[in-house]
C-alpha cells in the first residue's frame, strides 16, 4: 500500500490582507495550471490514490480536486480535521488503515508533512523536505504505522521538469 503525501500546491501568499481567514486563501491560477502538470506526469508513471484525504482549507482543497480530476479512477475525497494545520498523524493513520489496504493521498499543509512524512519513515527524528506541489510516496507491506514506511519517491514540479 502507498500512502501519497502531497503538499498544497502553489497559493496566494500568507498574510495577503486579501485573504484575512488564511483557511480561504486559494491557490494561484498559475499554482492550478502547474500542479495540474505534475499530477498529469505523475499520473503517466502510476500516481493513482484510491482515496484521497485533505485538510478543509481552501487550497488543500483545491489541491485535492487537481489530483481527484487527473487521476485514474476519479477518487473520492474525505475532508479531515487531522491535516489542519498541527496535523493529528494517530487520526491519519487510523483514516489510513480503515482504507484496507488501498493506496491514499494526504493533502495538507507544511510544516507538518515534513513531521508526517518523517514519522511515517524513521524513529521520529527525520524529516522531509516538501516544496510546493511536492509529493511522496511511502510504501507499507502491510498496515500504515510510524516507523514502518519506506520513502520510494519524492517529486517536484522542477524534478518533473514542470
Amino acid at each position: 500500500m502507498f500512502v501519497y503525501i502531497v503538499r498544497h500546491a502553489w497559493a496566494g501568499h500568507h498574510g495577503d490582507p486579501g485573504w484575512p481567514d488564511d483557511s480561504l486563501r486559494e491557490l494561484s491560477s498559475d499554482g492550478k495550471e502547474r500542479f495540474a502538470c505534475v499530477v498529469q506526469a505523475l499520473a503517466e508513471r502510476g500516481f493513482a490514490p484510491r482515496r484521497i484525504a485533505t485538510s478543509p482549507y481552501a487550497r488543500c482543497r483545491q489541491t485535492a480536486d487537481i489530483v481527484a480530476r487527473f487521476v485514474s479512477g476519479k477518487p473520492a475525497i474525505d475532508e479531515l480535521e487531522a491535516l489542519e494545520p498541527g496535523s493529528d498523524l494517530e487520526d491519519l493513520i487510523e483514516w489510513t488503515n480503515a482504507q484496507e489496504g488501498r493506496d491514499v493521498c494526504w493533502v495538507g499543509h507544511n510544516p507538518d508533512l515534513e513531521d508526517l512524512a518523517g514519522a511515517l519513515i524513521a524513529d521520529g527524528t527525520a524529516r522531509v523536505r516538501f516544496a510546493k506541489g511536492a509529493v511522496a510516496a511511502v510504501r507499507f507491506d502491510e498496515a500504515a504505522e510510524v516507523g514502518g514506511g519506506e520513502l520510494c519517491w519524492l517529486a517536484t514540479a522542477k524534478s518533473l521538469g514542470v
